[in-house]
Parts: C-alpha cells; sequence; structure tokens
C-alpha cells in the first residue's frame, strides 16, 4: 500500500495546490493512538479542538497560507474517537482554508448531531452566511493570532473587538482565541468585557518549561477563576518539548483546573500539524503524537472522576450545545 506522502503529492502552484497524484484516503497518515485509554472515559465526551484536512481538489488551500499540512480525513478522525472511547467533537475551522469554512461544515454534515464547528471569518463574511453555519452546526469564531506569530496586542486587541462585534448578538456563540500569554495578558481587560463566553486555546500559550510563575499565567487563572474564559488544556506538545508524557504541563493543567473545573476544555488538537510557518511550499508531515498516551495524562492531570465528567462532557455540552 502506498504511504499517504506517496499517495497525495502536491506541488503549490500560484499560491494554490494542484493534484499530481489522486488523493485515496488511505488511513496511514494521521496519526491513531497506540496506547489504549487506562480509565473510564464518561459517556457523551468530547474533544473540543481537532481539525480536518480534505482533499484539496474539493477544498483548495488558502494562498496566505503558512504552511500545507497532509489530509487528515473524517474516516481518520471517526477511528481516533473509536480509539479514545469520546462521544462527540468540535471541529475548528484551520488556518489553511482561511475564510473558506466548506471543509470543517462538510465533516459536521458527514458526522451529525455528535459534532459542532468554530468558523474563521473576517469583515467581508455576509450575516446571511453566518447564519447558514449557526444552522449547520457552528457555535464561535476563532482569532488565530498565534499560526501567523501574530503578537502585537494593539493588533491582537482590534482583532478581538472586531470579532465581538460580529457575534455580540448570536447568544449561541463564543470567541476562540489562539494566541500566546503576553498577547492574552495584554487584552485582558477586553476578554473580561466581553458580552460572550472566551475560550483560550492550547493552555492559553503557557510554556510548560517556565511553570506556574511565568508572566502572564497569573492572569489567565484569573480569567478562569473569575468564569469569564474557558481554557483548552490541549495540544500539550505544543506547550512541551518533553515527549511523550510532557509532564512538565502537569503544573500548569493542574493549576488551571483546580482554579474553576467548570472552564476547562479538554481536546487533542488532531491531527497534530506542524504549523512552522516558512514551509508553504512544502508538504509539512503531520505529527506522530499517541493520543491514547497523552488522554492518559489527563486523568493524571484530573484524578478525580467527577471532575473529569465536567470537563470532558459538561462544559462542552453547556458551551456548545450538545
Amino acid at each position: 500500500m502506498l504511504s499517504r506522502r506517496e499517495v497525495l503529492i502536491t506541488t503549490a502552484v500560484a499560491g494554490a495546490v494542484s493534484m499530481i497524484r489522486p488523493w485515496t484516503g488511505v488511513l496511514d497518515s494521521a496519526s491513531q493512538p497506540s496506547t489504549r485509554v487506562n480509565f473510564d472515559v464518561p459517556p457523551g465526551s468530547c474533544d473540543c479542538h481537532v481539525h480536518v484536512f480534505g482533499d484539496p481538489r474539493r477544498f483548495p488551500l488558502s494562498p496566505s497560507r503558512t504552511y500545507t499540512p497532509e489530509p487528515a480525513s473524517v474516516e481518520e478522525l471517526r477511528a481516533l474517537h473509536r480509539a479514545l472511547r469520546v462521544d462527540r467533537v468540535v471541529i475548528v475551522n484551520p488556518s489553511i482554508y482561511g475564510t473558506d469554512n466548506s471543509c470543517t461544515l462538510d465533516a459536521v454534515k458527514q458526522l451529525g448531531s455528535s459534532a459542532r464547528a468554530i468558523a474563521v471569518i473576517d469583515e467581508k463574511t455576509p450575516e446571511v452566511a453566518m447564519d447558514e453555519m449557526e444552522r449547520a452546526g457552528v457555535r464561535g469564531i476563532r482569532i488565530n493570532l498565534e499560526t501567523s506569530g501574530q503578537a502585537d496586542p494593539i493588533v491582537a486587541g482590534q482583532r478581538f473587538q472586531a470579532g465581538v462585534e460580529r457575534v455580540k448578538n448570536r447568544k449561541n456563540w463564543h470567541i476562540q482565541v489562539y494566541a500566546r500569554l503576553s498577547v492574552i495578558e495584554a487584552i485582558g481587560d477586553l476578554i473580561k468585557g466581553a458580552p460572550m463566553p472566551v475560550v483560550l486555546d492550547h493552555f492559553g500559550g503557557a510554556k510548560a518549561a517556565l511553570g506556574v510563575a511565568q508572566p502572564g499565567f497569573e492572569t489567565l487563572l484569573k480569567l478562569v477563576r473569575s468564569g469569564t474564559a474557558y481554557v483548552k488544556i490541549s495540544g500539550a506538545y505544543r506547550s512541551s518539548t518533553l515527549a511523550q508524557d510532557y509532564p512538565d504541563v502537569a503544573p500548569l493543567a493542574k493549576a488551571l483546573i483546580g482554579e474553576n473545573p467548570q472552564r476547562i476544555l479538554w481536546g487533542t488538537d488532531w491531527p497534530h500539524p506542524s504549523t512552522a510557518p516558512g514551509r508553504k511550499t512544502e508538504i509539512s508531515p503531520l505529527l506522530a503524537i499517541d493520543d491514547g498516551r497523552l488522554f492518559n495524562q489527563f486523568a493524571l492531570w484530573a484524578p478525580e472522576a467527577v471532575v473529569r465528567r465536567t470537563i470532558l462532557v459538561e462544559n462542552p455540552a453547556r458551551l456548545y450545545g450538545f
């Protein structure tokens, strides 16, 4: 059987990806768990952060993207969640598609009522399109500053306020922000004043090696403590380099959970794209992360079953409307 890299060979032409060989959907690229889950996963558990990368002939990549991933299909996503015993999922539109949410919406349609989505929009996105996205399962918008390396707090504040204006009249929507900790600290007052829930990706951009005393982490804890923001304890490998268990992430996770478990979400960040900028014209292999092993770490971060249920079931049900 050909590997996914052999099956999907692409070249960047005028900012778009052109197929040389057809994509066949072979399940041999996106990571699958090699470690069995060793705790009781409560029914209705939700993976709150995944992406789907579709066939680029059907879902063209944005010319402004900063990286080009290998495909990761809905069938691979289903296989992941069967292994993890997870019933629900939130699909986040990745930066490679810009404001084109069609791949994400197609994935939600395939998965049905067990799936929700987070969209990416801009000032040109019409309200009627947002109405359609809401009916299709979208429950928020994402402001992605980190993938492009945007660390200017003024720009971050402007983009956040623009997002608030677009979402403020949609009672079931929230704003999701992917930014480094210094940016979150700089716009903390805007987050506290937002009239809708705010979700902060991947430990709020905290770096595990710097511990709980790092600049900005106390601000993150305060946002969680007050109920102002949710934080996703997801993508541990983005915070830590200590593969495979990422032990230095544990103090961050435990501190956040300890502040307010009702404002914590869990996600795999599957299929683990390598988002390093400057690799737009070559395919970046997906990272080989053992999600079973990492899910077992979550059970150590939250050793009480009632807390795990709060994070895995109750919080996503409330926020995403399952």
